[in-house]
Parts: structure tokens; sequence; C-alpha cells
């Protein structure tokens, strides 16, 4: 099998091992495979009683270290990502990666809803593989990987890297045909894993003791806010039960029914509680309640105990193929959903700390898909506001309120904060009105004044929707595709969903794109020229970094340098940077 690698011109590669956290698994065995149909298994760590000797994975991974490390050797995975971390437990650089089947299907079809390879082979390759349950067993009964009998795994671990490589020829030509996905996949997506593995490895440092404290007080303000609900109740309730509140707010307390679940009962969904907790003290502290027992339990609770006890680092893990935008999503922890605008979203944040000598750095786009809009409905209003590095929010507060730039208010600059955000979310008259608490008469009024001011982007939108219907797609500017089944639906809702998707995907999957690309260059320059720099996080439009405090001055104008030329658009991509101890005072 060696020798037959080393021929092969491409070859699929799969790792087994004891647990899906890619920094703690240790290997059980490596399969390859160069052409369809035939593959190996190599067992090294199986270790249940009277288990066959096996090759050592000392031996086995020597012998395979100069193809693995060896770039110019073609490799092939499914989310091969997670093996090259798992190899890098042992001290193994896998590079010449190639290609990933996972990344292949994501980048023909971003919003198919599965890539996982059980459904892809089903979907492509009408094959049912075997699962890792019919192996290991299920729930309680699951047996890690090193105690499955090598006559159950050999089979497994085969067919894994064998479907993999014909995954792999089913999707390749298909890339091969539309050069601007091929370009993405090959530019864009397969250099990003690399990077991204980089990331996930070099982990954050956080304050866990910081954390215990924050838990604390959020116990205490829960069972403040617990007690304020039975108050204004005037009774004891089970505050986490939807049922009880159910009972309270809609028989005790005669509230307006205002959305019904689809079993006929009045709702207690957070969409209907925000509109009642206008009107309404409980709904509000109901929420209030949630929010602050989210966090609490997702991160001040959560996050000591993902501390890695040898990095002494929490590590996330990135998704490349989930969002249908081309966004990264993260999980264990999902750093994506830290709220910024609330004090205690904040105070998580700064447990999030840089080591000794060492500052976080943060860059973030700045108002990024604005930036966007003003590039794709080439609007002249819009280009000048941003290529005169106006404040486009007052701007527009002055155009839709009629009065002059230095005459706009605050809250008239919140106001059109929202107008232009909302437009390229698609958001309504009625939802502009939810969301600013005025008459739908008068948010009418600021959409129609808005879309005076800038035409072209109401041409764009219109544009937009229009090519959607007709090609069933939209693109982003470097020709990501995202599919839109819905856009010619009967059902009302469902196709207004789609165009509003329609109009943002194309500006959400550009700014998505724009980091994948700046992630890729930054991380080539550190290689060269900053290897004690890491990439720690990658949240929304935002990069983070820890510094050595003497590198920072250095590398603050390389880093804002690269991040505002990963593309080339018809206004300048600005970059706010931030430095401090923590993430919340780098932010």
């Amino acid at each position: 099998w060696l020798e037959k690698l080393e021929h092969s011109e491409l070859f699929a590669l799969d790792t087994e091992t004891t647990s899906l956290d890619y920094m703690t698994a240790q290997l059980v065995g490596l399969s390859f495979s160069v052409e369809a149909g035939e593959a190996a298994y190599v067992p090294v760590a199986h270790d249940y009683e009277d288990a066959p000797k096996q090759l050592s994975r000392e031996l086995v991974l020597e012998k395979l270290r100069p193809l693995l490390e060896d770039p110019d050797r073609p490799k092939l995975g499914q989310n091969i990502k997670y093996d090259k971390n798992v190899l890098a437990n042992y001290d193994i650089n896998l590079t010449g990666i190639a290609h990933d089947s996972m990344l292949q299907s994501y980048v023909l079809d971003s919003t198919a809803s599965r890539h996982d390879m059980d459904s892809l082979a089903l979907k492509y390759l009408q094959r049912t593989t075997t699962h890792y349950e019919d192996v290991a067993g299920k729930g309680s009964k699951q047996i890690p990987f090193n105690q499955v009998s090598i006559g159950d795994a050999a089979p497994y671990a085969a067919e894994d890297a064998d479907i993999t490589l014909q995954l792999h020829q089913n999707f390749w030509p298909e890339l091969q045909k539309n050069k601007k996905l091929q370009h993405i996949y090959q530019t864009l997506e397969i250099p990003l894993l690399s990077v991204l593995s980089k990331v996930e490895r070099n982990g954050v440092v956080v304050d866990a003791d910081m954390l215990a404290q924050q838990s604390h007080e959020l116990e205490s303000r829960l069972g403040e806010l617990e007690q304020q609900a039975h108050d204004l109740a005037k009774q004891t309730f089970n505050i986490g039960s939807p049922k009880q509140i159910q009972k309270i707010l809609y028989e005790d307390m005669q509230l307006p029914i205002l959305a019904k679940t689809p079993k006929g009962q009045p709702s207690t969904a957070e969409s209907v509680l925000e509109e009642l907790a206008q009107d309404y003290d409980l709904p509000r502290l109901i929420l209030d309640y949630r929010r602050l027992s989210k966090l609490k339990s997702t991160y001040t609770d959560k996050l000591p105990g993902q501390i890695n006890p040898d990095t002494g680092r929490v590590h996330t893990s990135y998704h490349q193929a989930i969002a249908a935008t081309g966004r990264l999503s993260s999980s264990d922890p999902n750093l994506q959903n830290i709220p910024i605008r609330t004090e205690e979203g904040r105070r998580i944040r700064q447990a999030f700390i840089a080591p000794e000598n060492s500052v976080l750095l943060a860059a973030d786009y700045s108002q990024i898909e604005l930036r966007i809009m003003a590039h794709l409905s080439q609007d002249k209003g819009l280009l000048e506001a941003f290529s005169q590095n106006e404040d486009v929010h007052r701007k527009t507060a002055a155009e839709v309120f009629a009065i002059t730039v230095d005459e706009v208010s605050n809250d008239q600059r919140r106001a059109a904060k929202a107008i232009n955000f909302g437009l390229i979310y698609g958001m309504s008259p009625f939802g502009l009105a939810k969301q600013l608490g005025i008459t739908r008469r008068e948010a009418k009024e600021y959409v129609d004044r808005y879309f005076e001011h800038y035409p072209d982007v109401k041409n764009y939108m219109e544009i937009t929707r229009e090519q959607a219907r007709e090609q069933g797609y939209v693109e982003t500017v470097f020709g990501r595709r995202l599919y839109l089944p819905e856009i010619n639906a009967r059902n009302v809702a469902r196709r207004q969903y789609a165009e509003r998707t329609a109009i943002n995907a194309p500006m959400q999957g550009t700014a998505a794109d724009i980091i994948k690309r700046a992630m890729i260059d930054i991380q080539a320059c550190l290689n060269k020229d900053y290897p004690d720099v890491k990439l720690i996080m990658q949240v929304h439009d935002e990069l983070v970094f820890e510094i050595p405090e003497d590198k920072v001055e250095t590398l603050k104008p390389e880093i804002r340098y690269i991040m505002s030329h990963a593309a080339d658009l018809s206004v300048p991509l600005l970059v706010d940077i931030g430095i401090g101890n923590n993430w919340d005072t780098a932010h």
C-alpha cells in the first residue's frame, strides 16, 4: 500500500479515532483508496481483549510521514480538516490537500441540507453505507472505536476511503464545468481548510475564575428576575415552563393572543413575547430570564469545562459547509452567538484574554455589507458616501428626515441605521415600524424617501429578484452560487422569504468570501514573517489575533492593508482595529 500511494495521482485518506474532539482524539487506524471499489484499512490501536497483533502506531506514522507531509503528493478526504488536526496530535503536518468531497458538495450546492458522507453516498452514488452506529453501537451501549473488532472496523473504515474517492470522481467534473465555482473551491475553500485547522489548534485563553464569578452573579440575577415575575403574576410558577407561562399570560392575565402553535395553543415563542413586552412587564421579564439563563448555561457554566487540560485553552470547531451563504459557523463553543450589545455578553468577552506579554488585536470590517450593496447596485449616493468616507447612517438620516447632516440626532441616526441594514435584509415597512416603534405609515414614508435618494438600490433589488426567479439562484461578487428553490413557490410567505434571501445572500456571501480571502492571505504572511503571532478567532466580520506586545505596531498596518485589499470593490473596504488585554477591550 505504501507503494500504491507513492505511485497514485491522488489518494483518499481517512482516520479512525477515539473521539470527535480533534484535540484529544487518538488514532486507532487509517484507511486509503486509490481507485474506486478498492481500499485498505491499517489498524494500529484496537486494544480490546484478544485483539490481534497490529503494526504499531509509531511505525505506521513514520512510514507514512514522507507521503503525508509531501506538498506535491495530492490527497483527498471527506472533512479532511479533522484528519489534519488528528495527525497534528502526532506532529505530522498533513500537506498536499488537493480535495475535500464535503467542500465539493457544498460549493456545488450550499443549500443542500446535508454534506456528510452517508447522505452524499445515498444521494449521488445510490449507496447505503455502513454507519458508525452499525459497528460501534448506539446511545449508552456505544463503544469507542478502539474497542470495535478489527473484523467489523476494516470494511467500515475502508468503505469510508472508497466512498470519498467515488464522491470526488462524481463532483470534480461537475465543478470543472463552472469555472467560477471551481475557482472558489480551489482558491478559497481548500486553502482556508488548513488556515482554520491552525486557528482551531491555536485556541484561545479564557479566564475560568472570572467566568465562575459571572456564573455566580447571573445565578443571583436570575433569582431576582424569577421573584419579580412571581410578584407580577401574583403566584409562584416555573419560569422555565412554556406550559405554565402560557396559562399565566393568556388565562390568568388575559393578555392578547398574537399567535398560536401548530397545535392551536397560544404561543410563548420569543418573537411573540417580544411583541407583548412592548406593552406588558411580565413577558419582558420572561425574555430577560431566558436570555440570561442561556448565557449562563452556554458560556459561563460551560466554557471552563471546555478548557483543554494540555493546552490550557478553549478550541472551537469551525464549519465551512453549514451556512448556505458561505459564512463560517463554529461550535463547542459557538463563538458567533456571544451577544455584543448586552452588558452580560461583553462581560463574557472580557473572559477571553491574552497571555502574559501579549495582547489581543481585533480587526473588524466596517459596514461591509452596505459597502458591497454600494458596489453591486452602483448607486451614486452610496458610492459617494463611502468614497468620501462619510458617516453613511448620518447621511441617510439627513435625507430621510429632510434635514442637514449637522442636525441629525443620535436617535435619527439609529433609525437610519435600522433602515440601511433593514432594507438590505429585505425588511418590509411593517418590520421597520415594529423595530423603530413607529406607525406603519411613517415607516412606509421613510422607505419611500430612502429609495428616492438611493434609486439604484431599488433597481438592484428588483433586478436581483427577477434574475432569481428566472435562474433559480443568485451569485456573490466572486461567483459563489446560492440556490433558491422556493423563489417561485405558491406559498406567499415562503416566496417572500426566498426573495429577501435573494437580495441579502449576495451581500452576506460576498462578505464571507472577502474575510476568507483575508484569512488566507494573513496566515500566509504570519507563516512567513511572524510565526509567534496567532490568529485565534473569526467571528462574523471580525478577526482576532494574539500578538506579542512588541510586534503590535509593526503588524497593525499589515493586517489592515491585507484585509482592506482582500477584494477590489468600487468603494474602499474600511477596517477598524482595536487592541486590549481581553476581547471586549480590543473590540
